[in-house]
C-alpha cells in the first residue's frame, strides 16, 4: 500500500517515491540537482507571514497547525494538490520534502495529516 512520507530534504537516507518539495522557500544550500525533485509546490506551503510568526518554535506549533490548516482549506490550489497526490499514490509512495530542522513540528507534518484526512 502506498503512503505519504514526510522526509527532510537534507537527510542522507531518501526513500523511493514521487518527490514533492512542499516548502515555499528553496532549502538553503541544496542544489536543484541534489534535490532530485519531481515537483515543487510553493503555493501549498504556509504564507510567509505565518511561517515567520511560527519561527519553528515548539510552543507555537498547536496554533501554527490550526492556522495552517485554515490556510489550506482556503487555498485555491489545495484541491488540485490533493487530487495530484491521490493520483501519484496509485503508482507508489509520495514524499513530502521539507527543509526545517525540527522533524516533529513543521508544515510538512501538518500537510500530510491534512491530505491523509482528505483522502479517507
Amino acid at each position: 500500500m502506498s503512503e505519504i512520507k514526510v522526509i527532510r530534504i537534507y537527510d542522507h537516507e531518501q526513500p523511493e517515491g514521487y518527490r514533492i518539495l512542499v516548502d515555499r522557500l528553496w532549502p538553503r544550500g541544496m542544489s536543484k540537482v541534489r534535490a532530485h525533485l519531481d515537483e515543487w509546490d510553493k503555493q501549498i506551503g504556509p504564507t510567509n507571514e505565518l511561517r515567520k510568526w511560527f519561527n519553528h518554535e515548539d510552543d507555537k506549533y498547536p496554533e501554527f497547525k490550526s492556522k495552517y490548516i485554515a490556510q489550506l482549506k482556503a487555498n485555491p490550489v489545495t484541491a488540485a494538490f490533493v487530487k495530484d497526490v491521490k493520483e501519484k499514490l496509485a503508482k507508489g509512495n509520495v514524499l513530502f520534502l521539507y527543509g526545517a530542522k525540527n522533524k516533529k513540528h513543521n508544515q510538512a507534518v501538518v500537510l500530510k495529516e491534512f491530505v491523509d484526512s482528505q483522502l479517507n
